[in-house]
């Protein structure tokens, strides 16, 4: 399907945040116009005859994929956020990271009861923050239909965080 090398748009910056880390920058493909035009249609391809309600994107990057993927598959679109950044009522998921703990919220009347959700990130690494969204959709009583992320880093396996659940990634580090 992709005839852009998305990979090739997504620049490399090593010893970021920390020592040790390689980060996948993905300003450079977004400033591209081809190059973010094939990423939204990546990530919205699986999903266009999904009968998706509304799309979950995760702070903050995932605000600006999820948003264009909602725009694409005719979906509403729901912040999920750090704490303290909603205004109105919200429910709070703990997570847990290698270093500690961190939360992820959503207003407690983003999403009615049955609707149909798709969660959009930018990656998936050790899969704690996206198990936490899933799990304030389900609180809320979304039928969550998948989660759709533009980079997996494969080796830190996110994935067994969310076994059983609908996972689609477009490029795999």
């Amino acid at each position: 399907m992709l005839t852009i090398d998305l990979k090739q748009m997504i620049r490399s910056v090593p010893d970021f945040p920390k020592p040790g880390i390689n980060f996948f920058d993905i300003t450079t493909l977004l400033k591209d116009p081809a190059g973010l035009q094939a990423t939204i249609d990546s990530l919205a391809a699986p999903y266009g005859s999904a009968n998706i309600e509304v799309v979950v994107g995760i702070e903050s990057r995932g605000f600006i994929l999820g948003s264009a993927v909602a725009q694409r598959i005719g979906a509403g679109f729901i912040p999920v956020r750090k704490p303290g950044k909603l205004p109105a009522k919200a429910i709070k998921e703990i997570y847990e990271l290698e270093y500690g703990k961190d939360a992820l919220e959503i207003h407690a009347d983003a999403i009615d009861k049955g609707q149909r959700v798709l969660i959009v990130d930018d990656v998936l690494a050790t899969g704690g923050t996206a198990a936490a969204a899933t799990r304030l959709v389900r609180q809320l009583g979304g039928e969550l239909q998948g989660l759709a992320f533009l980079i997996e880093l494969t080796f830190l396996s996110g994935k067994s965080k969310l076994t059983g659940e609908n996972v689609f990634s477009v490029l795999q580090y």
